[in-house]
Parts: C-alpha cells; structure tokens; sequence
C-alpha cells in the first residue's frame, strides 16, 4: 500500500521538473555602460582673461589730425593718325618727346612719369538709308590707324606739381584727366599719432576713474588690436570690424579742369629754341596754382589699467 504522503511528495516534485523542462530560457542582457554626459552649449559669455582678475579699466584714445596732401596724381592722352600703325606711333612719340625731356630735368623722386599706348583702326565710312554714317569694319576697308599714347605722371613733391602740371598742359594734349590728391604718411608721422593715442587713452582712463572716486592704477595691457578694449563678458556680440591702432591712409581728390591755351606766337629766326626749351617756355607763361588739400589721419590705441 502507498503511503500518501509519500505519492502527493513524489507528484510535486514531477510537476517542478515539467515545468523547468518547459519553460523558455532566458536571453543574458548585456551590461550596456552609461552614455557620455550630452555636452552643455556653448556658454552665451566670454571668458573673462587674466587681467580682469583684478579691477580695470579698459580704455581706447582716439586723436585725429590734418596735413597736406603729399601725393598727386593726373594723366594726359595725346591722339596721332596715320597710315600705318608705326607712322602713327612715331607721330605720337615725336608730340611728347620735348614733355619727356623736360619732366625728367625735374629728377625721378619728384616726378614719376609712367606711358601706354593703345591703337584703334579708321575704317571707311558710309551713309545708310537714313543718312547716318556708318564704318565699314571689314579688314579691306581701313583708311589709317589711331594710336593714343597715355602719360601718366605721380608728383611726390609737391612743389615741382605746378610746373609738371604746367608743362603736361603746355605740350597740347587731346585730353587730360583732373588732378587726384592723396596723403602717404611717414612712419615718424604713424609713431607719433599712435604715441598720441596712447597719451589721450591714459588721459581718459584717469578722468574717468578720478569721476568715479577711484585711483589709476599701473598698466596691465598695450593691445595694438583693440580687442582687449572689445572684450564682452557679460554678454557675446558679433564680431565688429576693428581697425588696427594705426594712422590710415587717406585720400582725397581735386578737381581741376584743364584751360584752352592759345598757341604762343613763333619765336623770333634769331631766338630759335630746341622743343624743350619752347615748352617750358610756354609752361611759364601759363602758371597753374595748385594747393594740396588737408587731410585727415586718424589713431586709435587701446590700453587696460588698474584701478586701486
């Protein structure tokens, strides 16, 4: 006889065997590491460098000035036809050979003279229907040649630009363009404006401080490029366009029109002069006055101080 106690044991450890024989094996999850921190944006503020550790004062000087310009510019076309492009070209040279002559007795660091030549064909014209003339641009149909020849003079002394100018007129150009001023400045005239500069950034620097009941301290930066006096650490701008603390270059033009001269009666057999000698003649009897305008420099120049 079965014990059954023994039988109800026996089932129950059948049934736990049935069921881990049936039950699905479980996957093993792969122990997957913390992903990198996401990477906080960009803070909205520059970091603030080393000499604002303590209290400053960041301060640009501004100065300005005015001098003579010390530069001029202008240029003259002479115009000669012939039959062929030498002939022409020889024309055009024979007209300005007596201005060479002349511009260069005023020595090439006063005067540089510079040419170009350019040419044009003359064709044969025509009148159509309605009577406008008209050229024929086919190869067999050129009468001459046009060559224009371009003298182009920069003055670096100002006190030979009347007589240059003077001469360019007397040899009879077919055109001539105005007069363009301009101011080189040395590099004594951009040492002294930036000097300056700094002195008006000190100058500002202690009348706002001594405003403010502080006291100027030493110098913490001498920054050439502005920036330091463009830092921004409580709020980022854009980036401005800063010009370096230095005297700029500044030009300015002139206007001058060139006056119609009526030839000079032919010099006497007896007092016969060479073509040079003819147009400084007449560049004499014709003075032009030219003032060089002023023009204006100015310098920038940003310094930190600090303040105790």
């Amino acid at each position: 006889m079965i014990n059954p106690r023994l039988a109800t044991g026996a089932l129950a450890i059948l049934a736990l065997i049935s069921d881990a024989a049936s039950a699905r094996p479980v996957r093993a999850q792969a122990v997957v590491p913390a992903s990198a921190p996401v990477p906080v944006s960009a803070s909205p503020y520059d970091k603030a460098p080393w000499w604002m550790r303590e209290s400053v004062i960041a301060q640009t000087g501004y100065v300005y000035t005015e001098l003579p310009a010390n530069r001029a510019t202008f240029s003259a076309t002479f115009l000669a036809v012939d039959d062929t492009v030498e002939k022409a070209q020889a024309k055009a040279i024979q007209q300005t050979k007596a201005l060479q002559q002349t511009l260069a007795r005023l020595g090439k660091d006063s005067v540089r003279v510079t040419t170009g030549f350019s040419m044009r064909a003359l064709y044969e014209q025509y009148r159509d229907k309605n009577g406008n003339r008209v050229e024929d641009q086919r190869g067999d149909k050129i009468n001459g040649y046009q060559v224009s020849l371009n003298v182009s003079l920069e003055v670096r002394d100002m006190a030979a630009l009347e007589k240059a100018y003077a001469l360019v007129l007397a040899a009879s150009p077919a055109q001539t363009n105005p007069i363009y001023f301009s101011l080189q400045p040395t590099n004594q005239t951009n040492t002294w404006l930036y000097t300056e500069a700094v002195k008006d950034a000190r100058k500002r620097a202690a009348d706002a401080t001594d405003a403010a009941g502080g006291r100027l301290g030493g110098i913490k930066v001498v920054d050439p490029t502005g920036r330091a006096c463009k830092t921004d650490i409580l709020a980022r701008n854009a980036a401005d366009d800063w010009s370096a603390a230095q005297a700029n270059e500044v030009d300015g033009g002139a206007r001058y029109e060139a006056r119609a001269m009526a030839p000079p009666p032919p010099p006497a057999p007896a007092m016969a002069m060479d073509g040079a000698e003819a147009l400084e003649a007449k560049a004499l009897a014709n003075p032009f006055i030219q003032t060089p305008p002023l023009q204006r420099l100015e310098a920038t120049a940003c310094v930190v101080y600090g303040l105790n």
